[in-house]
């Protein structure tokens, strides 16, 4: 299941992430989305774990619980909507 993580502190790491998960169970990859340009972190990410069950109990678990000094925000990651074409910035 892919999970989606909200609110994330931009100090954050990957692994930092992957380790609050993996105590539910196996994390196949955790991902936190860079903004191309400057490289920070738009404050949410993606973990991806392969047994729904692990990941649902992570998900009631883990969703308004504080991370670093935040309350993140945990969901099952629904399909990306086709969005229309923009023009790359010069």
């Amino acid at each position: 299941m892919n999970i989606y993580i909200g609110n994330l502190p931009y100090s954050i790491t990957e692994d930092e992430l992957r380790d609050a998960f993996s105590q539910f169970g196996q994390v196949d990859r955790a991902n936190i989305i860079k903004d191309k340009f400057s490289g920070r972190s738009k404050g949410f990410g993606f973990v991806e774990m392969p047994n729904d069950g692990e990941a649902q109990s992570a998900i009631e678990s883990l969703n308004d619980s504080d991370l670093n000094g935040r309350a993140i925000k945990v969901n099952q990651a629904r399909p990306r909507e086709e969005r229309p074409y923009r023009k790359e910035r010069p």
